[in-house]
């Protein structure tokens, strides 16, 4: 415990996330990278996720309002089968694992989810879906190490899993100058199962 004050804001998204066993799978084809390139600020693997709706900064009183309409929608909405597949690169500075299986349905899903998010007032950027994985950045001035491992696992196809919950997750991005890391506010299982709140 520590006796700073609370924030008053809070950075969260809505996502969904791999299961361990996906997660390991990359992981594995990763590892030759992480000794190659440890100037790279790798994401921890536990904190991987696809994000379906980045909401930024909220006031911390905002994100009860978002727990009733995201429980319904996550009992409304089917898992969905999908795969991690191949690699890329956003500037030259992100690389990224793609995802591949039944892309209509999480577009239809990051679809509910934004209108939900809308109805509940929370103003956001809306930028278009584009589902990935964000694995790692390269440091300022590395033009090339982002390329170059993207081409290293480019052919990577992973297994079939299905998505298990709906997450809403805060982070401490911007608030130290080390490691962003991530919790789950809460989440609630896919095809309306009991839920697990944090």
């Amino acid at each position: 415990m520590n006796d700073q004050t609370q924030p008053a804001t809070v950075r969260v998204f809505i996502a969904l996330a791999p299961p361990d066993h996906a997660k390991e799978e990359l992981a594995r084809e990763l590892r030759p990278a992480y000794g190659t390139h440890p100037q790279m600020r790798w994401n921890r693997v536990e904190d991987w996720h696809i994000t379906l709706a980045f909401l930024g900064e909220l006031p911390v009183g905002t994100v009860p309002l978002l727990r009733p309409p995201l429980a319904g929608l996550a009992a409304e909405h089917r898992p969905l089968r999908l795969a991690l597949r191949g690699s890329g690169t956003f500037d030259d500075r992100v690389l990224w694992s793609g995802i591949d299986g039944d892309l209509d349905g999480l577009h239809v899903l990051a679809a509910d989810v934004r209108t939900a998010v809308e109805n509940c007032g929370v103003a956001f950027e809306g930028r278009p879906l584009r589902p990935h994985l964000t694995l790692a950045r390269a440091r300022r001035g590395d033009r090339s190490s982002v390329g170059e491992i993207a081409e290293r696992i480019a052919g990577f196809t992973g297994l079939r899993w299905h998505t298990e919950r709906l997450h809403l997750v805060g982070s401490n991005a911007g608030r130290s100058r080390g490691p962003i890391h991530y919790r789950d506010i809460e989440a609630w299982p896919l095809g309306g199962k009991s839920s697990t709140g944090a």
